[in-house]
């Protein structure tokens, strides 16, 4: 199985001058402090469509024959390589055909339409449009462009690491998001091409850990049980030009989960001023728990993109918040008569605690007095220690609080 070669990585940072934008390294200052070294940001999230997609999408298809363009292209995606297929097609006169998955976020199946792709919604994960989209390109020869296991897809992702070691020569680790393989290849191949002593870190999600399985496996192992808030990197099953370039040129691999992803997130919103994706922030996830990471610093961060329905921004924010010990939510029971209510919120006014929102039921209550109502409070808090203060607080002024989960 052939690897990825630098000649061929700089064939394609020719090919995408003027397609692709080079994206800002930015430090963060907060990375830094939390990790005791020298982070930044690679903010593929300000790359045309929103993530690094593009380039390995417009290598591929610039790449084909007359005959191949004339046939047309497919392919499948949750929604970043979606749109940059459709863009790199639309910029070199191909029509695309584009199979995503019926949860896709409606932002990206909307960018996708307007680069001009003929969408197609099929099934319910990536995997049952990737099985649709290779059935659409037998049936009517269309070429299929795969998101990340083809060696001009992974050539075109490697631009990326070009990118970084021109920034910032001195970097010693590269931190990057995973879900097939395709971004990993490229980064990995061509920074080990060019300054061999650098490490490479690829982070998965936990509950999609396709690359992981089958590093462990030694073969290609398709989950049987996908669950992540990042869509992006959900892969069911791992490419094979992925898996050999992991194999051959990665040093670490670690995962996280959609509460760490939820804090990078968050992080990342409110530090770096950058709104990425679940994804995205995958390996700012890694770094804000970095005691597992072999880092030598400088080290830098892929930010994978940055597309994520606001709907979704507001929820994975939120449980962040809840995750960082910055939002409680609890429910306790209250006699259901005029006061209660301003008693309760009095005292929680005492803590310092910020309420935000407040249910009130007495409908479907068991095994309490008819007289009960049950309240659920929602309340902005400053961390973990003032959360704890808070409950005992209510305690002590006679309340029995109920934390509730935010998952």
């Amino acid at each position: 199985m052939e690897l990825l070669g630098i000649e061929q990585v700089r064939a394609a940072a020719e090919l995408l001058k003027g397609v692709s934008e080079v994206t800002l390294l930015e430090p963060s200052r907060a990375l830094s402090e939390k990790c005791g070294g020298d982070t930044y940001l690679k903010c593929e999230n300000l790359q045309r469509t929103g993530a690094f997609k593009i380039r390995g999408a417009y290598n591929r298809i610039y790449r084909l024959s007359d005959e191949e363009r004339a046939r047309g292209v497919v392919t499948s995606s949750a929604g970043n390589h979606a749109q940059g297929v459709a863009l790199a097609a639309q910029l070199l006169g191909v029509k695309s055909t584009v199979f995503m998955p019926q949860g896709a976020a409606i932002p990206k199946v909307e960018a996708t339409t307007r680069y001009g792709a003929d969408v197609k919604l099929e099934g319910i994960v990536y995997d049952d449009a990737s099985a649709a989209a290779m059935k659409f390109a037998e049936e009517t020869g269309a070429v299929m462009v795969h998101p990340f296991d083809h060696l001009d897809v992974i050539a075109g992702q490697g631009t990326v690491a070009l990118e970084i070691l021109e920034q910032l020569p001195e970097v010693n680790t590269i931190v990057v998001p995973v879900g097939g393989g395709g971004l990993i290849s490229g980064i990995a191949a061509t920074a080990k091409a060019v300054k061999p002593s650098i490490k490479i870190i690829g982070v998965e999600p936990h509950g999609a850990a396709s690359v992981g399985l089958a590093l462990e496996s030694g073969e290609l192992v398709p989950l049987e049980v996908m669950s992540t808030v990042a869509d992006g990197l959900a892969a069911k099953t791992a490419g094979a030009l992925g898996l050999r370039h992991v194999q051959e040129f990665v040093d670490q691999l670690v995962t996280v989960n959609d509460e760490e992803i939820a804090e990078g997130l968050l992080l990342t919103a409110e530090r770096a001023k950058m709104v990425v994706e679940p994804a995205g922030a995958a390996g700012v996830a890694a770094l804000m728990s970095c005691e597992d990471l072999d880092i030598t610093y400088p080290a830098v961060v892929v930010l994978s993109g940055g597309n994520i329905d606001p709907l979704l921004l507001l929820r994975v924010i939120r449980f962040g918040m809840g995750s960082a010990g910055r939002f409680v939510s609890f429910s306790t029971m209250l006699p259901d008569r005029p006061g209660e209510l301003h008693r309760l919120s009095g005292v929680i006014a005492t803590t310092g605690a910020n309420v935000i929102g407040v249910e009130h039921r007495r409908e479907g209550v068991s095994k309490r007095l008819l007289g009960d109502v049950e309240i659920t409070i929602q309340a902005e808090t400053r961390g973990f220690d003032h959360v704890q203060s808070v409950i005992e607080q209510l305690k002590a002024a006679g309340y029995d609080p109920q934390k509730l989960s935010l998952a």
